[in-house]
């Protein structure tokens, strides 16, 4: 039987405008989608918000974009696995109750695509809160979170028997040394070819591929195949590429092969504080922030400049997988909320040292509700912001009608 053919990549001169209409045709699929690719819309928000009073914490990197989609297992150079903050993109020294009350309105509207009743909800806002605040209670913030919801136990289970094979046939349709053209990846012009090549003549970028999972560091790093990479949502019309190495120069075996991952740092829409101190450059922050947030991830990163923009450049391993929160049962999503703050929680703590752990502890407890088992402006803030969405999300979706028809 004949296999159906693979739809033609765009010119490279109407990238942009097919990029625009599949982020907008991902983010009206639902509220879900509507609220992760839409971070600006959460910053608008508390510029504009009518609740006040919100927390001010230590200056410590946050992730700036803390949604479920941006949390999941992440190896370390040595293959060891942990839950951690994926995506970085947003990262910023500011305050980390940004990160709290954004993963709140991520855990609310799944609750809603999952058709929950509003008692779960105010369940899984008492969860996180007590999830958060766990890692502030011990003397370190490096312990392991423990008991882990069923559904990351799957993807735990399943990033921790993965393979290159399993990396190859689920990103490049098979394992042969090349990266087909299709839905997911487009070709890339001469000029970007020859740019991506010169990216790896670099040593410090080299690098990268050659010291991971005791790579013999020849000095050969070879670009097999490169592509521009049609992903993620917020990302959809940055520079991203997917490039194929090899890393011996010899004979091409699975264990030879690296894909690299090139995104461009972009500026951030989360607010820094004033006096905070971080890298100019995009790329260089977003590096800096892993370090701080995600170790597993932040060791795997480097920053580089590609087509005179900001980009930053890490190995994907078998073992990096995205959590999926689209459908949970009540008990599940109590679980999800707490398991996903303690990890964020515990980011946050990791900066901090005791003295700061307790001041952030007293403050996050101010206002505690009469009625529900978490703060007041904690609890106002994720209804106020799942209404805002909600209405944004319609507009988009008449919009998005009107552009399509």
């Amino acid at each position: 039987m004949r296999k159906p053919l693979k739809p033609k990549p765009p010119r490279h001169a109407k990238r942009q405008d097919v990029l625009t209409a599949k982020r907008n045709a991902k983010m009206a699929s639902s509220t879900h989608a509507y609220v992760r690719g839409n971070t600006v819309k959460f910053y608008d928000w508390l510029k504009q918000a009518e609740i006040r009073g919100l927390p001010e914490g230590p200056a410590i990197w946050i992730c700036g974009d803390c949604h479920t989609g941006n949390l999941g297992p992440i190896a370390n150079s040595q293959g060891k696995i942990e839950v951690q903050i994926r995506d970085l993109d947003q990262t910023v020294i500011g305050n980390p109750v940004h990160d709290l009350v954004r993963l709140g309105l991520s855990l609310a509207t799944a609750a809603r695509g999952s058709a929950l009743p509003g008692i779960t909800t105010i369940n899984m806002i008492e969860a996180l809160f007590e999830g958060y605040l766990q890692p502030f209670a011990k003397e370190t913030a490096s312990r392991d979170p423990g008991d882990r919801p069923e559904v990351v136990r799957v993807v735990m289970r399943e990033a921790v028997r993965r393979t290159w094979k399993h990396l190859a046939r689920e990103r490049l349709d098979d394992a042969q040394p090349t990266i087909p053209f299709g839905k997911r990846f487009w070709p890339v012009s001469e000029k970007e070819r020859a740019e991506i090549e010169s990216l790896f003549q670099i040593h410090t970028l080299a690098e990268l591929a050659t010291g991971l999972r005791g790579r013999p560091d020849t000095g050969d790093v070879t670009v097999l195949d490169a592509a521009y990479w049609v992903k993620g949502c917020s990302s959809l019309g940055r520079l991203r590429y997917a490039v194929l190495l090899d890393v011996d120069g010899g004979a091409v075996e699975g264990d030879d092969l690296c894909l690299i991952d090139i995104k461009e740092g972009v500026q951030a829409a989360a607010p820094r504080y004033k006096d905070a101190v971080m890298p100019r450059d995009n790329a260089e922050r977003v590096v800096e922030g892993a370090r701080h947030l995600s170790p597993h991830l932040g060791e795997r990163m480097r920053s580089a400049t590609l087509q005179e923009r900001p980009v930053v450049l890490r190995e994907l391993l078998p073992q990096d997988l995205k959590l999926e929160i689209d459908q949970v049962g009540p008990k599940e999503a109590m679980e999800v909320a707490r398991y996903l703050a303690l990890v964020v929680g515990q980011a946050h703590a990791r900066q901090m040292n005791h003295s700061d752990r307790k001041r952030w502890t007293s403050e996050l407890r101010r206002t505690k509700s009469k009625s529900i088992e978490a703060p007041t402006w904690l609890w106002k803030s994720v209804v106020e912001l799942v209404g805002s969405h909600e209405v944004g999300y319609l507009e988009h979706c008449r919009r998005y009608a009107l552009e399509a028809g």
